[in-house]
């Protein structure tokens, strides 16, 4: 899991086309945007992550002499182009938009301009990183959100597929909001805390229930947090847990965390009645920890209910993104820069969210002064400016007559891609997940509860600048033969 050479980590076609470029000596710089044309789960917004795990993919993207061996052996490429590959380095320009952010659909998370062998190269690997830490993150904030500021404990390791998607997962739940994690590998690398009660094997190691219970809770006296359905819920576990904790508090040895977990029956009713038991017996500060394959939904309907939860351990549905198994990250050229112009580049397509869009692009993301809740984004040209005295227009890219006029001093503007990497070199430094964790949460605070609800989610708008939209539809135009000489006119049909 330590720094690793993941050069090879791409798809072959990446490499043969390399090849190609090589060999008609193409040098010339491209853009190309990575970006995702559908919110995960059919919600209102995505959170990116992932960005930290490209920056040490480029610093150490390289060919050991092994990997080109492996690649003659293939019998596939050129001698000169494997010779090329020796002395391969990563030389051109990154931009992404911060970990943590709040994101929507068509706006580039991340932008690489490059030569164009070495933008091809990166594609999958930047993809493959991007798309599975996104949608993690993504869906344990959306966990945290049915939560309703209830801690979320991640431990979905065992059933995460395979161990990077197990460590990387829950350093992308955290930045969606998880508290901690079960996985302790991850909290090591990451620096993120770590949780976890114990297993109904551990009690059933003992000859009786209250017997594990009381040793338990000797064992840790700062978190005894007590499995109390492996025999009988109501009419054994919560009894002997309570018999315990009555005996440390008699000791003077009462935890400064404890409680109970349940992991099966019906949630909000044996919530409710332990909830009485406890607080009848004293101990009203005890937590009441949930498990049992867990999903935002099934929170907010055991919310709904009034069930007496307030801790959740998320596994399954969390780590695999259970309802959405993938992000659907692309990665298409936008421009070539030749001379110093930008040559805008297009991809078409029967479906319209499949068109790109082209050119050299910067997100502008607008904001209410007052309440600081996202008014729209506009995805424009790196050449453009918006300036907050001025009044700026809002239009649908499809349905153009809707409209949003944004009056001049009443909101403020953010440009979303910052520089990453400049010809070949690192000029940012990642945060702790932690931070980007607590810069997530403020994030999703300028969402609006309609954004975020799970049904029906009201969109932000993703606009495009008056200048790009040009652009767009005349390469539109142009490339499906739409404009027409007629009469010695040209006219647009």
């Amino acid at each position: 899991m330590n720094e690793r050479n993941l050069t090879l980590l791409t798809d072959l076609y990446e490499l043969t086309m390399m090849n190609g470029y090589f060999d008609m000596r193409r040098d010339e710089r491209v853009v190309f945007d990575v970006f995702y044309r559908k919110n995960p789960s059919d919600g209102g917004y995505a959170i990116v992550a992932g960005l930290e795990q490209v920056i040490d993919y480029i610093k150490n993207l390289h060919f050991d002499s092994d990997d080109i061996e492996y690649l003659r052996e293939l019998e596939l490429f050129d001698e000169e182009f494997l010779k090329y590959l020796e002395n391969f380095k990563f030389t051109g320009n990154i931009y992404a938009i911060k970990e943590g952010t709040v994101v929507f659909p068509m706006e580039p998370l991340l932008k690489v301009e490059a030569p164009i062998i070495e933008a091809q190269l990166v594609e999958t690997a930047i993809l493959n990183i991007i798309n599975h830490q996104s949608l993690i993150a993504t869906k344990a904030s959306r966990v945290c959100e049915a939560a309703k500021g209830d801690a979320v404990m991640e431990f979905g390791l065992r059933r995460a597929q395979g161990p990077d998607a197990g460590v990387y997962g829950a350093r992308a739940a955290v930045i969606g909001g998880c508290a901690s994690t079960s996985n302790v590998l991850a909290g090591k690398k990451f620096n993120i805390p770590v949780a976890g009660t114990h297993a109904h094997s551990f009690i059933m190691s003992f000859d009786s229930e209250y017997e594990a219970f009381k040793k338990y809770a000797e064992l840790f006296p700062n978190n005894a947090t007590l499995l109390v359905d492996t025999y009988d819920t109501l009419n054994s576990g919560v009894p002997n847990a309570i018999r315990v904790f009555k005996e440390l508090k008699e000791q003077g040895k009462m935890p400064k965390k404890y409680g109970i977990r349940l992991d099966s029956g019906d949630l909000a009713y044996l919530s409710k009645k332990v909830r009485i038991m406890l607080d009848e017996a004293g101990f009203k500060d005890a937590t009441i920890c949930a498990s049992n394959d867990l999903d935002e939904y099934l929170i907010e309907d055991l919310k709904k209910q009034g069930a007496k939860i307030n801790l959740w351990g998320v596994g399954t549905s969390l780590i695999t993104s259970k309802d959405c198994p993938s992000f659907g990250g692309v990665y298409k050229l936008a421009a070539i820069k030749k001379s110093g112009e930008i040559i805008p580049k297009i991809k078409l397509s029967e479906e319209t969210v499949k068109i790109t869009n082209p050119g050299d692009k910067q997100i502008f993301r607008f904001y209410d002064k007052k309440t600081g809740k996202i008014r729209g984004d506009i995805i424009g040209n790196t050449y453009e400016k918006y300036n907050e005295d001025d009044t700026t227009i809002m239009f649908d890219p499809v349905d153009t007559w809707k409209r949003k006029e944004l009056e001049k001093g009443t909101y403020t503007v953010r440009e979303l891609l910052e520089p990453i990497f400049i010809n070949g070199e690192c000029v940012y430094k990642s945060d702790s997940v932690m931070n980007i964790r607590d810069y997530c949460t403020k994030e999703k605070s300028t969402l609006s509860e309609e954004n975020k609800r799970f049904f029906n989610p009201h969109p932000v708008h993703v606009d495009l600048s008056y200048d790009l939209w040009n652009v767009k539809n005349k390469m539109i135009d142009e490339e499906k033969g739409l404009v027409k000489k007629i009469g010695g006119m040209n006219h647009n049909a």
